[in-house]
């Protein structure tokens, strides 16, 4: 029998938890209910959820902070909720770490489907290694991105990346020095399931950067007014 994957609901607001929950475990998730961020940051080592809906607006810790101590130990995803609508509070809760962002009030039925879409982005890394024929991979000096088993080489040590950033390094890296939109990016790399702007992009290739610096030989490149290339130098 397959275990239900399990779903840690963070809101201080138990009417909407309870409701959230109710959707959930219709489409047979397991759910945990929270109400601060205390909480939230205890359930998510005692319940080890697959993944967590995070409210911003919690008392003590806000959805902020938790995010932030819970990325710097995993990769879980991370689903923020909030009734913030400014695209800075957007931004932020991505550059943090977020992997997605609903606002309040929303339609359980897009809630469901962002849920579902955001587990299985993360569900290829957990897939066993396939035949070396069908390895996705692209290699340059120093640097060697896995689509298959979600695995990044960098100057000889093992990079940690959320299934997006990868994703994102993998789609440039295989066509280089060809030049992509933003809005090309977004479409390539969270398609039609997402409902965002292309600063989303933007941010993704800044935690990039953070984590692969470029090199003498390739690198990320903002071709301005237009998007981004991963860039082969001579």
């Amino acid at each position: 029998m397959v275990a239900k994957q399990k779903i840690l609901i963070v809101d201080d607001d138990n009417n909407i938890a309870e409701l959230i929950s109710l959707y959930l475990t219709k489409e047979c998730f397991d759910t945990k209910i929270v109400n601060d961020g205390e909480e939230a940051l205890l359930a998510y080592k005692s319940y080890n959820p697959n993944l967590i809906l995070l409210d911003l607006m919690l008392p003590g810790i806000d959805g902020y902070q938790v995010c932030r101590e819970i990325r710097a130990k995993d990769n879980i995803p991370i689903i923020m909720l909030s009734a913030k609508g400014e695209v800075f509070d957007k931004v932020l809760g991505l550059e943090l770490g977020a992997d997605d962002y609903i606002m309040k009030p929303f339609d359980s039925k897009e809630m469901v489907a962002r849920v579902k879409a955001v587990l299985r982005r993360y569900q290829p890394a957990k897939q066993e290694k396939p035949a070396a024929a069908t390895i996705k991979m692209v290699s340059y000096t120093d640097l060697e991105v896995n689509l298959s088993n979600y695995s990044v080489e960098y100057m000889g040590e093992t990079i940690d990346m959320p299934p997006k950033e990868l994703e994102l390094l993998y789609f440039l890296a295989s066509s280089p020095n060809q030049v992509f939109t933003r809005e090309q990016l977004l479409d390539n790399i969270w398609g039609y399931e997402y409902i965002g702007d292309t600063r989303t992009v933007d941010v993704h290739v800044k935690r990039l950067r953070e984590k692969i610096k470029d090199h003498e030989g390739w690198g990320i490149t903002t071709v301005w007014g237009i998007g981004y290339k991963f860039e082969v130098r001579e």
